[in-house]
């Protein structure tokens, strides 16, 4: 008898945790969305006229946030395999290789709609590319999601190339990849995403609907074998910033299956 008892302890002391986790999850994303409407108001009234540095300041443990905004990433090197040029604003596809084997290079802002265009090329092709990489400032979370749901049935990995960068809901479509291999000079960020340029009444009567959002995001992660807990980094970062994960957190959040050169 005792160790049915000591195991629904156990049971009773992790849903306790999973709920304490989940509460402090919400505050945290109130407070979130009011400060970064209060922040677009008065820039500078949380940090006394200061500001993150920018992506090109390095990032060790503890110091990972950086200014971002998509016209950042449209003027930085892509890396190999990618097009050259600025990003564009909406997702493209070039035809590669890695290793010998058919891939896709997805480059450019996830757009509402781009998740359709992009189903309607994989349906034209004769068999599915062995992989896809990406370069994206992000985007769309909803086509990211529904991209990523895509890759995942049809067994595509994913990978992030050196130099590249996948901010914001980039990395959804990257935790969809069978296998997700990610450059250590290559650089992965997430944040809260926008929920609107509204000032903070509208902003905080739209937390039932960011929440649901969220929910569905933690899902999404869970069913893809990524820690769901990635999303307390993206709801603590503002959305004029960016959280640059370090190797360590690729792997604990198993965003990353393989770290390459």
């Amino acid at each position: 008898a005792a160790a049915p008892r000591r195991a629904a302890r156990r049971d009773g002391s992790g849903a306790a945790r999973g709920v304490r986790w989940m509460l402090g999850a919400q505050i945290a994303l109130a407070a979130a969305i009011v400060g970064g409407d209060l922040q677009r108001i008065a820039p500078g009234l949380f940090t006394g006229g200061g500001a993150a540095p920018g992506l090109d300041a390095p990032v060790r443990p503890g110091d990972q946030t950086r200014r971002f905004a998509p016209a950042d990433l449209r003027r930085a090197p892509a890396g190999p395999g990618f097009p050259s040029g600025d990003t564009p604003p909406r997702l493209t596809w070039t035809p590669t290789e890695f290793d010998g084997a058919p891939a896709l290079v997805l480059t450019g802002e996830i757009a509402p709609g781009d998740a359709a265009r992009f189903a309607d090329h994989l349906d034209s092709l004769a068999s599915p590319p062995a992989s896809v990489a990406l370069h994206s400032p992000g985007g769309s979370v909803a086509d990211a999601l529904v991209i990523g749901r895509r890759l995942r049935a049809d067994g595509i990995a994913t990978r992030i190339t050196p130099d590249a960068a996948c901010f914001s809901a980039c990395p959804y479509i990257l935790a969809a990849g069978v296998a997700r291999h990610v450059s250590r000079s290559a650089v992965v960020g997430v944040h809260q995403h926008y929920f609107g340029q509204s000032a903070v009444l509208p902003a905080f009567l739209a937390i039932e609907d960011v929440q649901r959002g969220q929910a569905e995001v933690m899902a999404y992660l869970d069913a893809m074998g990524v820690d769901p807990l990635l999303m307390a980094k993206a709801m603590a970062t503002p959305p004029g910033d960016i959280y640059i994960l370090v190797e360590a957190e690729l792997t604990a959040f198993a965003l990353a299956t393989e770290l390459t050169e």
